[in-house]
């Protein structure tokens, strides 16, 4: 046991300084005054940002990983930081429900990367952050499973009707966001709208793919007071929370490089998560509050 927390300790460092490397060499890549044109595999003529890592991304994706790396940089790392040393010193449940949330965020963010933003130096510091964020996010999963396997009753919570729903429209809502490009895409015989020098929208997939199931599966658990449904609830809406503050500054920053972004897109694609964010944020307040644990981790 522990070796298991030394090791999850190296890997916490490891991570936190990864993640301060990528997000600042990230930062700096920000420089809208050497983009150029190129014509891309479906034959669609597409401009290119042209400057720092992110040099061989597309004009419009390009500041969305910068708006990211900002957020991670200021927000994400310091609380994760926090999480950390809490960890150490408290070795509680609610410590490591916070290290769980806060590194599921960095795993979709590492994930992000790795798959998505086209081939740069930092690809393989992309991948090894992925693999350490991913066998971190096991290993606490693993832990809380023993958890809940020693003990018949490992916390008490409220499960209200709001958190019910929000689980519910969270997990429909990312096919509400993402679903139409896509059916829009098959009906007219032609690569998504914005593909642009791309294979594959990574955002789709994993929102699509994973983060909606997920919703689903913790709404079933927490209606039966399951504990690794409390533990998926919670990180759910500590993402949700990141998410919307993600989503404004990547916004921001396209706009900002002059990027045009139509009024819709902006109420269905950043409105929707930030109104989530905001309800997220709501909800892990009084269900903090509202949580009895029968016993420190």
């Amino acid at each position: 046991m522990k070796e298991n927390k030394k090791i999850f300790e190296l890997m916490n460092v490891l991570t936190i300084l990864l993640v301060a490397v990528v997000t600042v060499t990230g930062v700096l890549s920000f420089s809208t005054s050497h983009s150029y044109e190129v014509t891309n595999q479906y034959g669609d003529s597409v401009k290119m940002w042209g400057y720092g890592i992110y040099k061989n991304d597309s004009f419009f994706k390009a500041p969305l990983y910068v708006g990211t790396d900002l957020t991670i940089l200021l927000l994400v790392v310091p609380l994760s930081i926090w999480s950390f040393v809490r960890e150490r010193k408290e070795q509680s449940v609610e410590s490591l429900i916070g290290c769980f949330g806060n590194l599921s965020l960095l795993l979709y963010y590492s994930a992000s990367l790795s798959f998505g933003a086209t081939y740069n130096k930092l690809h393989l510091l992309y991948i090894l952050l992925f693999s350490i964020c991913l066998f971190s996010v096991c290993m606490l999963m693993s832990r809380f499973q023993t958890i809940s396997a020693k003990h018949e009753k490992v916390c008490i919570y409220p499960v209200t009707k709001g958190i019910k729903v929000f689980l519910l429209l969270s997990g429909i809502s990312l096919f509400v966001a993402w679903l139409p490009d896509i059916i829009t895409a098959l009906a007219k015989g032609r690569p998504l709208e914005l593909i642009e020098v791309y294979t594959t929208e990574v955002t789709y997939v994993l929102d699509m793919g994973i983060i909606s199931p997920l919703m689903f599966i913790a709404f079933f658990l927490v209606r039966k007071g399951s504990f690794i449904g409390y533990v998926l609830l919670r990180m759910i809406l500590r993402v949700c929370i990141y998410i919307g503050i993600i989503l404004p500054m990547q916004t921001v920053f396209q706009l900002l490089a002059g990027v045009d972004l139509p009024i819709p897109a902006l109420i269905t694609k950043v409105g929707i998560f930030v109104a989530l964010a905001f309800f997220a944020a709501l909800f892990e307040h009084r269900l903090k509050k509202g949580t009895e644990f029968e016993f420190s981790a």
